[in-house]
């Protein structure tokens, strides 16, 4: 519709510009002929010596004298009454305006004598020709075509006027304007028709692959995430559609995957000990002599401690975390290493910087350095290390060192995933169950904070976790691990 409309006003716009030109030609045609026919009557040609006899249909002239009395006129005019009135030629009776043309085309004013006096005027014998030239369009009786008339005033030199009338016939121009107008109402529907199939073919070929991303995405189901939807090889805005939309499939297939590779670790984590506990019961039911108590209250808390391990990691995972606190720091250390200092298998030694504070949340920076204290205590020989310190480019540093093994470069990224056990070798009773690392990296990204693993100055690993601090005004201090 909106192609049509446009054509449509093209089209007129086109069809206007050409039928003025084509006046214009007439008109000029016209004029050109009015000022021949006055130039001849203003240089004294008699009106019945004009050379009007031309059988040319397409432009006549006529003639008429002061009362209105056609003298002169072309065959077809001949028995015709004046074409023009008075009234309407009235503005052509101006003063004079130019002289008839001359022999001499000298303009200057030089009258070959002797003083400056501008007697080069057009004496009272001279012929002349008035301006402005009338213009109109009228119908000739007795013919078919309009014409463009152009009327003008002419002075003999014994000072007769006549009225000069040329037409130019606009016929030829109406025909070629009627072509040009069939032409273009003919050639519309084609157009219109070839508009439509290009935009359908160009429209097709754009939203193809639009069409087959919505195919593959509506194949993928999250039994089978490792589809991936077509990318076209041009590089427009649905070539980065579906680039992104390929990114995000990866990343649900990555959360997916760890997702169940999550819950099948946990059910496999909880399994044993809720076999384990299920067959002492059973035993105890027939042989209540044989109830180990104290083996079945360790087995009840630590699937509650596993428990207790899972449900923070989901609501880390969805990051839930209670509004944060200003805390101090060293003495959630001081108090926590002095509540299992009589428990712990090896001495914790301090190096704590005072006044540390940092905004987070109590019990989950608790469960950090128990974490971590945890699992120093599990792979050192003779004793941990505990430092606090403030870094002068803000945020504030805790390093958790033991004296044993290490851990090897490669797994040092590893060993925060979860259910990761890098002895093999140890029973669950004593490695756990492979989350305390885990929960120490969410808890510590959940804070705003970083961590990773170098090798510890007492020969075994160290723990290194940077936390913003908290400024004067409550909020945090930026910074970070550096390389």
């Amino acid at each position: 519709m909106v192609v049509a409309v446009t054509l449509l006003v093209v089209g007129a716009v086109v069809v206007a510009m050409l039928s003025s030109g084509l006046v214009q030609r007439e008109e000029l045609t016209a004029e050109v002929t009015a000022r021949s026919i006055a130039g001849q009557l203003a240089a004294g040609t008699p009106p019945s010596l004009l050379d009007l006899d031309d059988d040319d249909d397409d432009e006549l002239v006529q003639v008429v004298d002061q009362s209105g009395t056609v003298v002169a006129a072309s065959p077809v005019l001949a028995d015709l009454p004046r074409l023009l009135s008075e009234e309407e030629t009235a503005n052509t009776r101006t003063e004079p305006g130019s002289a008839p043309p001359t022999d001499d085309d000298d303009d200057d004013d030089d009258d070959d004598d002797w003083d400056d006096d501008d007697d080069d005027a057009p004496s009272p014998s001279q012929g002349r020709i008035h301006s402005p030239v009338y213009l109109t369009t009228i119908t000739v009786p007795g013919q078919s075509d309009q014409f463009r008339f152009a009327a003008m005033t002419a002075t003999t030199p014994t000072g007769e006027e006549y009225g000069v009338y040329a037409g130019s016939s606009l016929g030829a121009q109406q025909e070629t304007i009627d072509q040009l107008t069939t032409s273009m109402l003919l050639a519309l529907p084609a157009v219109l028709l070839v508009v439509a199939m290009v935009t359908w073919l160009v429209t097709g070929r754009a939203l193809r692959p639009v069409a087959d991303i919505r195919a593959e995405l509506a194949e993928i189901t999250a039994g089978d995430l490792s589809r991936r939807v077509p990318v076209p090889r041009s590089h427009d805005e649905i070539h980065d559609l579906a680039t992104t939309t390929n990114k995000t499939l990866t990343a649900l297939e990555t959360s997916v995957t760890q997702q169940r590779r999550f819950i099948a670790d946990a059910s496999h984590e909880l399994r044993s000990p809720l076999a384990i506990l299920r067959a002492q019961l059973e035993v105890a039911t027939n042989h209540p002599q044989l109830l180990d108590l104290p083996a079945t209250l360790s087995d009840v808390i630590r699937l509650q401690s596993l428990a207790t391990d899972l449900l923070l990691l989901a609501r880390l995972d969805v990051g839930e975390r209670p509004p944060g606190q200003r805390i101090d720091f060293t003495d959630l250390i001081r108090e926590e290493v002095a509540r299992r200092a009589a428990t712990d298998r090896l001495p914790v030694r301090l190096e704590l910087a005072d006044d540390v504070t940092v905004m987070g949340v109590r019990g989950h920076l608790v469960r950090l350095l128990v974490n971590l204290v945890d699992n120093a205590q599990h792979h050192a020989r003779g004793g941990v290390w505990v430092s606090l310190e403030i870094e002068p480019r803000g945020g504030v540093l805790l390093r958790v060192a033991d004296d044993g093994s290490g851990i090897p470069p490669a797994d040092r990224e590893r060993v925060f995933n979860r259910f990761v056990r890098l002895d093999e070798s140890r029973s669950r009773d004593e490695g756990g169950a492979g989350l305390g690392l885990a929960i120490v990296h969410d808890v510590v990204t959940a804070h705003g904070g970083s961590i990773r693993v170098v090798d510890s100055v007492h020969g075994g690993a160290e723990f290194q976790v940077w936390l913003p601090g908290a400024g004067s005004d409550g909020g945090p201090v930026t910074g970070g691990l550096s390389g």
